[in-house]
């Protein structure tokens, strides 16, 4: 028995969009991540960028579980000594874009690497409900019905 590899002439990528409103965000995040590397396929080859294009509206309104929203930080660092910045995932969602939350989340999901890069690309975040990406004719993909826990009520 022979092992299947799929050529770049395999690919059938399609384009998805999921509604963020009210959903727990880690739960999205692996479900998208999961969704950019294309495992949800049966041919799915893990050097390859088997994906699906991925649209997420309303990404604001995502949820937090028990205290992260005012407990869990995000660091970085400015290159110059004693540089370390942090601001709260609180701070985040309130501010100018709301949208990097899940994108950092998806990002983290995803293992290191270039492919995982050019996977990401895949990925278009929008903090509100309206997106550029009508022609495309995307899918909708509900996560609420996929489980009772993917939700959470504010």
């Amino acid at each position: 028995m022979k092992t299947y590899t799929a050529k770049p002439g395999d690919i059938d990528k399609k384009w998805i969009i999921v509604d963020a409103e009210g959903v727990v965000l880690g739960r999205l995040a692996s479900i998208i991540a999961m969704r950019l590397r294309g495992k949800h396929k049966a041919s799915f080859t893990p050097h390859m960028d088997m994906g699906d294009n991925v649209i997420v509206i309303n990404a604001g309104k995502v949820q937090l579980t028990g205290n992260k929203r005012a407990d869990k930080t995000y660091y970085w660092h400015t290159g110059h000594p004693g540089g370390i910045k942090s601001r709260t995932a609180n701070q985040i969602l309130e501010g100018a874009h709301p949208e990097r939350v899940l994108t950092k989340a998806v990002q983290r999901m995803l293992p290191g690497g270039p492919l995982s890069r050019q996977q990401l690309t895949n990925l278009r975040v929008y903090a509100g409900a309206e997106h550029p990406h009508e022609a495309q004719a995307p899918e909708m993909l509900d996560v609420k019905s996929m489980n009772k826990k993917n939700t959470r009520s504010a």
